[in-house]
């Protein structure tokens, strides 16, 4: 999402005139584009801001600007520890950045924007405005759905982002079939729970399955992706468009997020381990050699040692093709962060090493299973660690690379996997 947003942010800057600058030391305008999902990228963007600071006395007319999530649940703070930055945006409405920017080359008066749309009732009539000049890339991010209902309560989404609200479904179409006639490909859906979509829109109710049909035919269009649906959502119409339609990869990125029922009670997550085996066992059933990957969370408040090893123990028998596993990072203002029973840091890193370490097993296992078979790839290019070999993802989502001419760049490639690592595949062209 955060990616997406950035490339928004150009698109709003390049409109009122200015290009992208060679160096940070010849910018006119700087913007931090922030994340609050955990602590570190929160301290990150204080360093930077304490990095920019000689460089915002040295060019009086430098603009500085705070983006995101971080820029809609801290402001204050951000103005109190950085009071030469120039303005904060939050995440309901980047449209307004053009304005920001004027106004702060006219008069470095500090300025914030984090109001954020309401939903009235059931129904979404206000969604964050959207710059569709874009130039299409051969992978594009298109957001279907913002902000959060769920609430878990480690999560600061719902803050930073506002309640769940849909684009209308004419709009998604719009924007997708636009970027297919320029030459993109593959287009990846972002929602926070991507599959609730449709549930609040004006135009009536669209399941998240429907949306997948009716992108699926636009003319031009490989690919299709999503992220991240909700173990809750995941109902069999969905399962039943992934297995049918072409266009739709097998890939599923399911946030299990615990091993443990009491810890997904505490977490507010609103399903058990044994519903979420269920919808595993439907996927694996209905789509023989789906790439399945997931986030954990170790060490949320009150987690013992049991507890964890019940994560460890689920993580074993379902069997990831690989997962983002993180140590609990404390959100000021939800619920966990509040608790008094946090686990210790010491304790929390020795967990997720342990945790890292099966995952990067099992990850070894499973793509060595891929040796001998032949592969879809969508080819991305030359490798940006070694430009003598092309590099690209599978549609179960394994990055490949293999030996071949870069004018293939942007076309699909069979490939026979003749080799395996942590990270992906290596392979030749069939």
């Amino acid at each position: 999402m955060n990616e997406e947003d950035s490339e928004q942010m150009a698109l709003y800057l390049e409109g009122i005139g200015f290009s992208k600058a060679d160096s940070i030391l010849e910018a006119q305008v700087i913007l931090l584009n922030t994340c609050s999902v955990r602590k570190k990228p929160e301290d990150k963007a204080f360093s930077m801001l304490g990095e920019l600071e000689p460089l915002r006395w040295m060019k009086q007319d430098l603009i500085i600007g705070v983006c995101g999530c971080m820029a809609q649940a801290r402001a204050d703070e951000i103005k109190r520890r950085a009071p030469y930055v120039d303005f904060v945006l939050g995440t309901g409405d980047l449209g307004q950045l053009p304005g920001l920017v004027e106004e702060a080359a006219q008069n470095h008066r500090f300025q914030k924007r984090v109001d954020l749309p309401e939903r009235k009732g059931k129904i979404v009539e206000d969604v964050p405005q959207r710059h569709l000049g874009r130039i299409p890339k051969l992978k594009a991010f298109v957001p279907i759905q913002y902000g959060c209902d769920k609430f878990c309560t480690f999560c600061i989404v719902p803050t930073t982002r506002g309640r769940e609200r849909s684009r209308p479904t004419a709009d998604i179409l719009k924007e997708v079939s636009t970027l297919a006639e320029g030459g993109t490909r593959e287009v990846t859906l972002l929602g926070q729970t991507v599959n609730s979509y449709g549930k609040n829109l004006l135009e009536g109710r669209v399941p998240f399955s429907a949306l997948l049909l009716k992108l699926s035919e636009i003319p031009g269009l490989q690919r299709i992706r999503y992220t991240s649906p909700y173990p809750r959502d995941f109902r069999t119409d969905l399962i039943e468009t992934i297995r049918d339609c072409p266009k739709v990869m097998e890939h599923c990125h399911l946030p299990l997020q615990s091993g443990d029922d009491e810890m997904l009670k505490e977490m507010h997550r609103l399903y058990s381990v044994d519903s979420y085996l269920e919808i595993i066992a439907k996927l694996r059933e209905e789509i023989p050699g789906l790439g399945l990957t997931t986030d954990i969370i170790v060490g949320f408040p009150g987690e013992t040692d049991e507890q964890f090893e019940n994560t460890m123990k689920v993580m074993e028998l379902v069997r990831f093709d690989g997962a983002y596993m993180f140590a609990y990072s404390i959100r000021p203002g939800t619920p966990a962060g509040d608790r008094k029973d946090q686990v210790p840091e010491k304790v929390k890193k020795q967990r997720l090493n342990r945790l890292i370490e099966q995952q990067n097993r099992i990850t070894c296992e499973i793509n060595d299973t891929y040796l001998g078979k032949t592969l879809e790839v969508l080819v991305e290019g030359p490798s940006s660690k070694n430009p003598e070999v092309l590099q690209g993802y599978s549609r179960e989502y394994k990055m490949v690379h293999f030996s071949g001419s870069p004018d293939r760049a942007g076309r699909l490639a069979q490939v026979r996997v003749t080799g395996s690592r942590l990270w992906g595949l290596t392979g030749e062209l069939v």
